[in-house]
């Protein structure tokens, strides 16, 4: 199996000096083409900080990321958008479709920034939809289709070119059990197809249905096993094992790494200073935040205590490459003569 992905002795520090956060610690990970990789770790343990450098949406502090051989380090802006663009699908929690376009054309929207002919985006956005299932579906609008059917267009979006990359946060995070059982069906098929598939999770069962397995937690990976069969509860066992040596009461803020966003074009951020006594409010774009209780928070790090910090409140990062989400305020669908 020839070697796709390679991360070696990768660190992203936030803040550095007296109050810095490595989200990123000594990382170093190689991934072969055609693997079914499920990176799980809890919030807060670096996950997705670890998805924004495999997809190229962010730089490291220290280290190096090698993808088809090449150093990623040494590429510029409009190499790094070139990759983003045409080697990985991105798919995302929250959809991220355009309410007044249909299925087909919000599958169509990135070809046409990639330069195809409207014939040919057509019949791409067409067979994409089709191996999701979506063929009786393609005039629908977002608001007309379920969660489940909502997914399955952005993952059809993420393949209509076939990139040789699916790189996959949380993509199950918002749907209900069986539309989830779907969607992993067809990244397994993708996987089954020699597609290369990355699957960022905190949920133990999406984790399970992948053949590799990379536990990460307080910035490091702790555990990277082949999946020989083992079911969630297995997996879930051993989160809550490794769990139990890092969970600390922080008051007053509830601050993670995976909070703490890149510098990629981030939307909607505020700089907070919180007092010992300070309730932070809460954002409802962490479905992975279970908190009752704003007093004291029960959280994944043993982060301490900041002073001023840049919080992301859970608005998707958006892409020069128009491959993820698209403001349709801003864009238009046009038709071509």
């Amino acid at each position: 199996m020839a070697e796709l992905i390679k991360i070696v002795d990768m660190c992203k520090v936030y803040n550095p000096g007296e109050n810095e956060v490595r989200a990123l610690d000594h990382i170093s990970l190689s991934i072969g083409e055609g693997e079914f990789v499920a990176i799980i770790g809890q919030s807060g343990s670096g996950k997705s900080t670890l998805m924004n450098m495999l997809g190229c949406l962010d730089v490291p502090s220290s280290g190096d990321y090698f993808l088809h051989g090449q150093d990623v380090g040494e590429m510029i802006d409009d190499e790094l958008s070139d990759i983003r663009n045409k080697e990985i699908g991105f798919i995302f929690q929250g959809f991220n479709l355009i309410p007044s376009l249909t299925a087909l054309e919000n599958v169509e929207l990135p070809l046409i920034y990639r330069g195809v002919s409207k014939k040919e985006r057509t019949e791409l956005a067409k067979e994409a939809l089709s191996k999701v299932g979506l063929e009786l579906r393609m005039t629908h609008k977002p608001s007309e289709m379920s969660g489940g059917q909502q997914q399955r267009v952005a993952i059809a979006r993420a393949i209509a070119q076939a990139p040789p990359i699916i790189l996959a946060d949380e993509p199950t995070g918002n749907l209900d059990s069986h539309s989830s059982v779907e969607i992993m069906e067809i990244l397994k098929q993708l996987n089954r197809e020699g597609r290369t598939v990355i699957v960022i999770t905190h949920d133990p069962g999406i984790a399970s249905k992948a053949t590799r397995i990379v536990h990460i937690m307080d910035g490091k990976i702790y555990k990277d096993e082949i999946n020989n069969g083992e079911d969630e509860n297995a997996i879930r066992a051993e989160l809550a094992k490794a769990q139990e040596n890092v969970t600390t009461k922080v008051k007053g803020v509830h601050q993670t790494p995976d909070e703490i966003r890149p510098t990629v074009a981030p939307q909607n951020f505020a700089t907070q200073t919180p007092a010992d006594d300070e309730v932070i409010e809460y954002h409802p774009n962490h479905p992975e935040d279970d908190i009752e209780s704003w007093d004291t928070i029960e959280a994944e790090r043993n982060i301490g205590s900041y002073g001023t910090q840049t919080q992301y409140d859970g608005t998707q990062t958006q892409y020069d490459d128009a491959q993820t989400q698209y403001d349709d305020t801003t864009l238009s669908y046009k038709e071509e003569e």
